[in-house]
């Protein structure tokens, strides 16, 4: 697609989330390829823009894409203070192979604190408990690095294949305050394995161990015969979303924030 083109989808320059007609972009955006759509969202968004990462299964899709057009983007990383060992070491890697501009953020109460006032909340089996957990360790670091960053968009790498909930979404949605621009929504797998081949880049070390999908240690395994989805791993199968990709509920807003911790 002409750069001209791509420069000129939206009609006015971009001063408040109200400026942007979703449908028409939406429509517009559908036949753009992956990185037509992230150049569109950073001559859209300027330096409102950023990126989020886990460095989970193809982590490096994601991050080569987008820095292939915005070197220097701000690359956000909530650790959780429970990823295996591996997901650090992967992380150094790809940080340090493709220079990322990386902002780590951390929940404002340790591992350690959190588990002596609340117990091991993915141990309790319930929905109720990872939601709390998730709040804490995930939700309230990433609204807080969005905040603290200006995001006005925010790229991430959502499937629409992973979860019934992407199934839902669009290349540009609304999250809140917020922009959400997905460049490979419509990817499958095989799209994974081909861009990762072409470009000679790794997937995660526990790829090799069955991990179909990682998160936190506690919270993720590998797939087995039984499992007919992938998220059916993480989670002990009781959710599919950490919650970092819904829009707040009023369960959320009462949960613990860094105020309060």
């Amino acid at each position: 697609m002409a750069e001209k083109e791509l420069l000129h989808l939206t009609s006015q320059t971009l001063t408040q989330p109200q400026a942007l007609d979703l449908v028409k972009l939406n429509a517009k955006l559908e036949p753009f390829s992956a990185l037509e759509i992230i150049e569109w969202a950073a001559n859209t968004f300027g330096d409102g823009v950023v990126m989020s990462t886990s460095f989970g299964i193809q982590a490096a899709v994601m991050l080569h894409l987008v820095t292939r057009a915005i070197p220097n983007i701000p690359v956000i990383w909530v650790d959780t203070g429970y990823l295996p060992p591996a997901t650090y070491r992967f992380a150094e890697q790809l940080i340090a192979d493709l220079n990322l501009n990386i902002h780590v953020y951390q929940s404002a109460i340790s591992p350690a604190r959190m588990e002596a006032i609340h117990g091991r909340l993915w141990q309790q089996d319930d929905v109720e408990a990872f939601d709390r957990y998730d709040q804490m360790r995930k939700v309230e670091p990433m609204q807080r690095a969005l905040r603290e960053l200006g995001a006005t968009a925010w790229f991430a790498g959502l499937r629409a294949e992973q979860t019934n909930h992407r199934k839902t979404l669009a290349v540009l949605e609304r999250q809140e305050q917020l922009y959400k621009v997905l460049p490979i929504l419509n990817w499958t797998t095989a799209d994974v394995q081909r861009y990762l081949e072409e470009h000679d880049l790794p997937y995660h070390p526990l790829k090799e161990k069955g991990y179909a999908t990682v998160g936190d240690w506690h919270s993720s395994r590998p797939m087995t015969e039984q499992d007919e989805h992938e998220r059916q791993t993480r989670f002990q199968g009781i959710k599919q979303e950490c919650g970092l990709h819904l829009p707040a509920t009023i369960s959320e807003e009462k949960s613990l924030d860094s105020s309060s911790l």
